[in-house]
């Protein structure tokens, strides 16, 4: 079976396209640093109720004393912060487990980005943050890694929709 020059340029071409795609969208899947987060954005268009199940790693310390906060929001700068969700006296963020928060904040379209600050000395590792919403599909964003001390760290994929 012959393939003609120009059939076979454009399986290299396919071929090329798909590679660079998987492993551009590999990279996007990887928790990173934000680059130019602000947590001072919060735009208070409507109130919303959300509901944010956040599961720790097994690889996490057993029990944490960090200071963990977290945002999400959409691609059009609406905000939901929720600072300080740890608290040690009720076993949050153990090892291996899951907290749910209901947290109020400005109504988002589709939340496309997620960013958790840590600070302290234990090292927590989340596995992965979910959110739902009634004005929202429910989201989920895996982590699976150490997040760096005193920086937002996450996922934004505001830009790949």
């Amino acid at each position: 079976m012959s393939r003609s020059p120009r059939m076979a340029s454009l399986q290299l071409l396919t071929l090329l396209f798909f590679f660079l795609s998987v492993s551009r969208s590999t990279d996007v899947l990887k928790p990173h640093a934000a680059e130019s987060f602000n947590s001072n954005l919060i735009q208070n268009f409507g109130s919303c109720r959300y509901t944010v199940i956040i599961r720790t790693s097994c690889s996490s310390p057993r029990y944490t004393r960090d200071q963990i906060s977290l945002s999400f929001g959409d691609g059009y700068r609406n905000q939901v912060y929720a600072p300080r969700l740890d608290d040690p006296g009720s076993r949050a963020f153990e090892r291996c487990s899951s907290d749910t928060y209901e947290i109020n904040g400005p109504c988002v379209r589709q939340i496309c980005y997620v960013y958790v600050h840590r600070s302290g000395p234990d090292g927590w590792v989340p596995e992965s943050v979910r959110i739902f919403s009634h004005s929202s599909k429910a989201v989920t964003f895996t982590f699976n890694t150490y997040v760096p001390e005193s920086i937002w760290f996450g996922h934004n994929y505001c830009n790949t929709i």
